[in-house]
C-alpha cells in the first residue's frame, strides 16, 4: 500500500470532528449500543447526534476498504466484487426506469459514488440528500473530479425532515441507507411527499429476516454487533418495511431478498476464510493490515486518539455481518420497487 494511501487515511479519521475531540465522540457514540448499556429507545431519540458521530468516525476507513461506494451487492461467479457493485446499481437505475434528463434523489447518500455511477449510467441529474458534513464535502470533491458537478449535487438535511417541496422528482432511491432511520413509516412518507405522483421509489434495505429469532440470544448478539458496527438504532424486519411503504402510501410493485440466491454470497469479502487481492482491505488479513497501521498512525500522532477504537467497532460490524449471513437471519439488500399513485388511482 502506497505512503499516500495511508496519509489519506489518516488525515480523514474523525471527519469534521475536532482531532483532540475524536476520542470523547467514540465513547458517546459506544454508550448508545446495546453492548455498552444502551437503549434502543436512547437511539431512536438521539439518532441524528449517534449517526453523525458514525459517519464523522468510520468514513475514511470505508473509502479505504470499500472505494466510493459503500455498500453489499448480489454477486455472479467469476464477477469482481467493484463489478458486482457497480451491477447492483445500474439494476436501480433500471428498475426505477430512469431517463436522460430527469431529476432524481438519492436519499443517505454517503460521498456519493453510486448517485456518481447512476447519472453516468441512466444521464440523469441526482441530488444525493446527506446529513453529515463532512461526506458531503467528499463528496463534493469526488463530483468535481469525476466531471458530475454540473448535474449533480447535495442537500445537508435529515431524511425524515426533507427541506424539499412536496412532488419534486421524477425518482427515487436509497441504497443501505434509509436503515439509520429510527421510524420507516416516517422515512418512507417524507420520500412519498417529495416524489411526484406516479413514480418510483427503489432501495436496498438492511432488514432481519423470517429466520430472525428475538428469543435467541446469539442471534440477538449478532444484532446488536451490526448495530454498533454500523451506526444503527434498530434493524426491522422485512414484514416491517413493507408495512411502512403500504401506510406511507406506496403500492409495492415488487420485493425481494436478492441476498437469497446470490451465487456468490454478499458477506465473502468480510469472512475470515476469504483471502482476495482486488478486495484485500476488506479480507480480514487486510483489516488486522489497517488494524495495526492505525494502531502506528495513533501512536505516532498522525491519527487522533480514539481512532483504533473505531477500528474495533468496526471489525465487530464487520464479524456480526458475517454471522447474521451465514445464518441467513440478516440480509443487507432487501430490495423493493414502489409507486406513489396518481391522485385518481385506486
Amino acid at each position: 500500500m502506497s505512503k499516500a494511501g495511508a496519509l489519506d487515511l489518516a488525515s480523514g479519521l474523525g471527519g469534521k470532528i475536532e482531532k483532540k475531540e475524536v476520542l470523547s465522540a467514540v465513547e458517546q457514540y459506544e454508550k448508545y449500543h446495546n453492548l455498552y448499556g444502551g437503549a434502543n429507545e436512547d437511539r431512536k431519540s438521539n439518532y441524528t447526534d449517534m449517526v453523525n458521530k458514525y459517519y464523522d468516525l468510520a468514513t475514511s476507513f470505508y473509502e479505504f476498504g470499500w472505494g466510493e461506494s459503500f455498500h453489499f451487492a448480489h454477486r455472479f461467479n467469476g464477477e469482481s466484487l467493484r463489478e458486482s457493485i457497480k451491477r447492483h446499481e445500474h439494476f436501480l437505475g433500471l428498475q426505477l426506469g430512469l431517463k436522460p434528463g430527469q431529476k432524481v434523489l438519492d436519499v443517505g447518500c454517503g460521498i456519493g459514488g453510486p448517485l456518481r455511477e447512476i447519472a453516468r449510467f441512466s444521464l440523469v441529474s441526482v441530488t444525493g440528500l446527506n446529513n453529515n458534513e463532512y461526506q458531503i464535502s467528499r463528496g463534493k470533491e469526488l463530483n468535481r473530479i469525476a466531471g458530475v458537478d454540473k448535474t449533480c449535487d447535495f442537500v445537508k438535511a435529515d431524511f425524515m425532515k426533507m427541506p424539499i417541496p412536496d412532488n419534486s422528482y421524477d425518482a427515487v432511491y436509497a441504497i443501505e441507507a434509509t436503515c439509520h432511520a429510527p421510524d420507516a413509516y416516517g422515512c418512507y412518507s417524507e420520500i412519498y411527499r417529495v416524489l411526484k405522483p406516479g413514480q418510483c421509489f427503489a432501495a436496498y434495505e438492511w432488514c432481519m429476516t423470517d429466520a430472525y429469532n428475538s428469543e435467541n440470544k446469539e442471534h440477538n448478539k449478532i444484532k446488536a454487533e451490526i448495530e454498533i458496527g454500523d451506526g444503527l438504532p434498530d434493524i426491522r424486519s422485512t414484514t416491517q418495511c413493507i408495512e411502512a411503504l403500504q401506510k406511507a402510501g406506496f403500492e409495492v410493485i415488487w420485493s425481494k431478498d436478492l441476498a437469497k440466491d446470490s451465487p456468490i454470497p454478499w458477506y465473502l469479502p468480510l469472512d475470515k476464510s476469504h483471502f482476495s487481492l482486488s478486495s484485500f482491505r476488506l479480507t480480514a488479513a487486510g483489516r488486522f493490515f489497517t488494524k495495526n497501521l492505525v494502531k502506528a498512525l495513533e501512536y505516532v500522532g498522525l491519527a487522533p486518539k480514539g481512532s483504533q477504537r473505531v477500528q474495533d467497532f468496526l471489525e465487530k460490524a464487520a464479524e456480526g455481518l458475517v454471522d447474521g449471513g451465514k445464518k441467513e437471519i440478516f440480509t443487507p439488500m432487501f430490495f423493493f420497487l414502489a409507486r406513489k399513485p396518481h391522485s385518481g388511482d385506486h
